[in-house]
């Protein structure tokens, strides 16, 4: 560990320095004046840096989400967004930024897939790697995580990972190795356990991979946080290795630990290496002795996020040229779906930020195509399963009232609109929220009444429902919290006889631990108007009148979201019906695909364009317009592997069993499974079109082969250098991203993937430019983890190393041999 004068730590009493390992508050760090410690901020997250309690009201940048910028394949381009995001830290008064993630996507369904990078090992480990070091280059920190094994969302604080030490080695390992040799600072540890075979434990209990792994044999020398309340015990987790409990002031440490260092349960000296990684940090981010951290100068908000939001997209097809849109010879245009009037720009859970401003598909498009174009705007049906929250203006009057044990009021905060989430003080027990509600349009109106935790429901004094459920961390975990249940009750509405509905809610305050004490419940209301079928036949009528309909189709915050997986790929609600039927009716549609993780597209191979779009941050309407009228290119490509149907995918099923998850794959991880079993995807991993077109004309070796002489401790001592040609045969200029596999021999050594990916490049080129390009495998992805001899070897045998544009679409094999 790089040093901090030991006489610092030695200046603070044992009281002193415990208290700086459990935070202040949810997002900033103790102080102290003794050893020149200023206090520390952080923030989430992924997509954007929110700002602590006092300043996440404030705007925000949202950033396309992390599996959208991976979607570029460009460490160069990942680089840019870690800089931007240095910026967004500093004008935020915030010094380390809790990303970037690193888990895999071990399967589609898993709720955080849109956070993550992707499906693959080397993907990750080489963005991840490059936002690590421009971000810490302009001296904020980085906080990779969730370290390790954390790639499903049920159980979620529970579960036990069983991972097997080739495929932790080889698979879920390398992206976090990788920010630890690119510098991290910070590394957070997961909510789940991890049985690796020698040890089962919670992470931040297990001392083997947080001590032994992480800070010996990898070298990291940072701070291991905890993940929010993941840290349970005391001693266990203080010997095991975590650093710093979060969130505070409470937590298993204070009183407890001092305690167990008194009793001896605790070393002293573990509780010293703690506060001089704490102190370590500090200096890097320039809150030690005096604040040396200058603001940074970042790229211009809407410029990059534009830039960014178009380069991820990936063209999955484009049958007759119909993108980009030729706007000087459309005279009008559809844009159809419910993603089209309601984008889904951010992932739900702590990716969320609060933008200024969010530009939608619609107004995107208006201001790309010429005025004299005419632009209709179409829902074609809500896909959603809860009602919206109530319109303002409908709720004539809204109170909340909070009680103390004996009944007596507290004063509260006050409170407007019908999504209610209020903090309440700790001799707050329980609640009264009264509501009136205007409906006045003749028809059956629908009304949800939600609340989280205990209570009873009731609409003009009539019981709604009711509930026993005590509230507790796990609903905020679980992202209950942010789309309870409630039955839906039919209102009809006689015409010109409006009707005001009185509701009451008695209910609990919920203590959510960490997350504080609250008050959580939504008044939700859909007035009467147009079934699905009805939309998605305005939606027709408006494609066969336009010389182009782009349909958005996609997932929305009730899908997507930390705190529970998807329990299916499928499109929510009808909009696979209202694809089919609108591209029937035109010719050249296009669909949009505003997603973050997979969903099957049964009608891909139908449609003549399908665009997939992500979550595209605030300037999302902005990024779709340039990609669908040309002005920029889709140069993205999956960062997975897009499946068929469900019944095609890997791993559907992540709910733990007994409390444990195992990873019984193996390295079969993602495309690797696909070739494993002979299964064609619907788009392989690292598939994506473009408006041009490429040929990769060429490739070879630097090196004839290598021999068994050359190997050092299991490894070649040098890469092996691909030099691959790429000319860009087509009319416009372009970007192609060249990929390099391994093939590993057919026999000897343990069963491995048919073709892992090894090395990649984004190349860009004018019409008819030829560019060359070296591509280098790293020693490692030739080599296998050999559990017996606790060190990396290389098989003897044939290798091939496959140049091409993805995992199925190989031009070139190249072959040496290893003996």
């Amino acid at each position: 560990m790089a040093s901090v004068p030991i006489e610092r730590v030695a200046r603070l009493t044992l009281e002193d320095k415990v208290r700086l390992l459990t935070g202040r508050t949810g997002w900033i760090l103790h102080g102290n004046a003794d050893a020149g410690l200023l206090p520390i901020t952080v923030s989430d997250g992924p997509a954007g840096v929110r700002g602590t309690e006092a300043t996440q009201d404030e705007h925000s940048a949202s950033t396309p989400s992390p599996t959208a910028v991976a979607a570029a394949w460009d460490p160069e381009l990942m680089e840019r967004v870690g800089r931007f995001f240095a910026a967004e830290a500093r004008r935020k008064d915030v010094d380390v930024v809790l990303a970037p993630v690193l888990n895999l996507h071990r399967s589609p369904v898993g709720g955080r897939h849109f956070e993550c990078f992707s499906e693959d090992p080397l993907l990750t480990a080489e963005l991840g790697a490059a936002f690590v070091r421009s971000l810490q280059s302009e001296g904020v920190g980085a906080c990779p995580k969730h370290f390790i094994g954390n790639e499903t969302e049920r159980e979620r604080t529970a579960y036990r990972s069983r991972i097997d030490e080739r495929t932790l080695r080889e698979v879920y390992l390398p992206p976090f190795q990788a920010v630890v040799d690119a510098g991290a600072w910070m590394v957070m540890a997961a909510y789940n356990g991890v049985d690796d075979g020698s040890e089962a434990a919670s992470m931040t209990d297990h001392r083997g991979l947080l001590t032994g792994l992480l800070k010996g044999e990898l070298g990291f020398d940072g701070v291991v946080c905890s993940d929010w309340t993941a840290a349970r015990s005391t001693a266990s987790s203080a010997n095991a290795g975590t650093d710093l409990v979060m969130p505070g002031p409470d937590g298993p440490w204070g009183e407890a630990l001092v305690a167990a260092v008194r009793s001896g349960e605790v070393p002293e000296s573990v509780i010293d290496d703690k506060v001089a990684r704490l102190l370590l940090l500090a200096e890097r981010v320039g809150k030690l002795d005096r604040v040396t951290s200058p603001a940074v100068e970042g790229e211009d908000e809407r410029v990059l996020l534009r830039e960014v939001g178009s380069r991820g997209h990936v063209l999955l097809r484009n049958e007759g040229g119909v993108l980009p849109i030729a706007a000087e010879r459309v005279r009008s245009v559809a844009l159809i779906g419910p993603n089209a009037v309601d984008a889904y720009t951010q992932g739900g859970g702590s990716a969320h930020v609060n933008s200024e401003y969010l530009v939608s598909p619609a107004e995107g498009l208006s201001e790309a195509l010429p005025d004299d174009v005419e632009l209709t705007l179409v829902r074609g049906g809500d896909p959603r399963r809860h009602l919206p929250v109530v319109a303002d203006q409908r709720l004539t009057g809204i109170a909340l009232t909070l009680l103390d044990a004996a009944g007596a009021k507290v004063e509260g905060p006050e409170i407007a609109g019908g999504a209610l989430h209020a903090g309440a003080p700790k001799e707050a027990v329980c609640a009264v929220l009264d509501a009136e509600l205007t409906l006045t349009e003749p028809g059956t109106h629908h009304v949800e009444i939600a609340a989280v935790g205990r209570h009873t429901s009731r609409m003009d004094g009539e019981v709604v429902s009711e509930s026993a459920a005590q509230a507790s961390v796990d609903d905020i975990l679980e992202s209950r919290h942010s789309h309870p249940d409630a039955p839906r009750v039919g209102i009809e509405v006689a015409e010109g006889a409006p009707r005001t509905l009185r509701i009451r809610v008695e209910m609990e305050v919920g203590d959510f631990g960490g997350f504080g004490r609250a008050v959580i419940a939504q008044l939700r209301h859909q007035p009467p108007g147009m079934t699905v079928e009805e939309e998605i036949q305005e939606a027709v009528r408006a494609a066969e009148a336009a010389d182009v309909a782009v349909v958005v189709v996609g997932t929305n915050d009730e899908v997507e979201s930390e705190g529970y997986d998807r329990p299916t790929l499928d499109l929510p609600g009808s909009q696979d019906e209202l694809v089919r039927r609108v591209s029937s009716a035109n010719p050249n549609t296009v669909v949009v695909v505003n997603a973050g993780a997979p969903v099957l597209l049964p009608w891909l191979d139908e449609v003549p364009a399908v665009l997939w779009s992500w979550f595209g941050g605030h300037e999302y309407g902005h990024a779709l317009a340039d990609t669908l009228t040309g002005r920029s290119e889709p140069t993205g490509r999956l960062p997975w592997t897009l499946p068929r149907d469900h019944d095609d995918v890997p791993i559907m099923d992540t709910r733990p069993v007994g409390g444990v998850i195992t990873y019984e794959e193996g390295v079969f991880v993602g495309h690797r499974a696909y070739d494993r079993d002979g299964v064609e995807p619907h788009r392989p991993f690292g598939f994506g079109l473009g408006y041009t077109d490429w040929e990769v004309t060429g490739a070879a070796l630097a090196a004839d082969s290598l021999v068994a002489e050359t190997l050092v401790d299991g490894l070649a001592p040098e890469p092996v250098t691909v030099t691959a040609t790429l000319t860009n045969t087509g009319a416009r200029p372009g970007r192609h991203v060249v990929q390099v596999y391994v093939e590993p021999p057919a026999e000897g050594g343990p069963t491995r993937p048919v073709r892992s990916l090894a090395a990649f490049a984004s190349v860009r080129a004018v019409p008819g430019e030829e560019v060359t390009v070296s591509l280098e495998v790293p020693p490692r992805s030739l080599a296998v983890w050999d559990p017996a001899a606790q060190s990396w070897r290389t098989p003897e045998g044939t290798y091939h190393l496959a140049v091409g544009s993805s995992s199925r679409a190989i031009a070139h094999r190249l072959r040496f041999d290893v003996r």
